[in-house]
């Protein structure tokens, strides 16, 4: 188990407004949010179920109770949510076994803000089990904090695991950048007093004060996060 216990030695850049870098990891990091649709559409075909591909937008980027209670109601499949989440876990993990594809952009990204020694946390709404392996691919010695959707009280799109890991590292929330995907983690940065870089992977997200929307990681690095400290919030 990876600890979720901020690595000693972390220190705020030097001079630049910006303290630290919080990203999420499905679909921000790497390239997964198709494996976990995949999972889904499996487990509730073995279940007698078809998904409506219509239901993938509501699922996107959420918690995996908010997503699998969705899918039970809207289904009404049998199984219990606790029963639920095994199985999809399980459905996902057996489909990361290899090394994952990394979004573009987001190996540079990490390497240069490991190089700059910019604090940086790993915030996901997926469990601690999904991300210790997604670490295999992504390298644990890039994040100084990691936290999983099963070692909060309230995940994503409540501002508690943001601000978790802004306390983690010992930064102002205001003075942080938060790296999202889809629109329940920007609501989870935001509520959390972050700024934010949207990268929309499935659905669209719109600009709004305090966010900037890029198409992909390749145009975000350092120099990019540390200006966004200069714009009114």
């Amino acid at each position: 188990m990876t600890s979720t216990v901020p690595a000693s030695g972390i220190r705020t850049a030097e001079g630049s407004a910006l303290q630290a870098v919080l990203l999420d990891m499905d679909g921000t990091l790497v390239d997964t949010e198709g494996f976990w649709w995949d999972a889904e559409v499996e487990v509730f075909a073995q279940l007698g179920h078809t998904l409506d591909d219509s239901w993938r937008h509501v699922v996107v980027g959420g918690p995996m109770t908010r997503s699998a209670g969705f899918l039970i109601e809207a289904t009404g499949a049998k199984i219990t949510l606790s029963e639920l989440t095994v199985l999809l876990n399980d459905g996902f993990e057996n489909r990361i076994r290899r090394t994952l594809p990394l979004m573009p952009g987001a190996a540079r990204l990490l390497a240069e803000l490991a190089a700059h020694r910019v604090p940086t946390a790993l915030v996901s709404a997926s469990h601690r089990r999904i991300i210790d392996r997604v670490l295999v691919s992504l390298g644990a010695q890039n994040f100084g904090l990691t936290v999983a959707g099963d070692e909060v009280e309230r995940t994503k799109p409540f501002p508690d695991p943001y601000l978790f890991a802004a306390a983690g590292l010992g930064a102002d929330p205001a003075r942080c950048v938060v790296i999202e995907d889809t629109a329940t983690g920007v609501a989870a940065a935001e509520a959390a007093g972050c700024h934010v870089v949207a990268v929309p992977s499935i659905a669209p997200i719109a600009p709004a004060t305090g966010r900037t929307v890029v198409p992909s990681l390749e145009q975000v690095d350092l120099p990019f996060l540390r200006g966004l400290m200069t714009l009114k919030r």
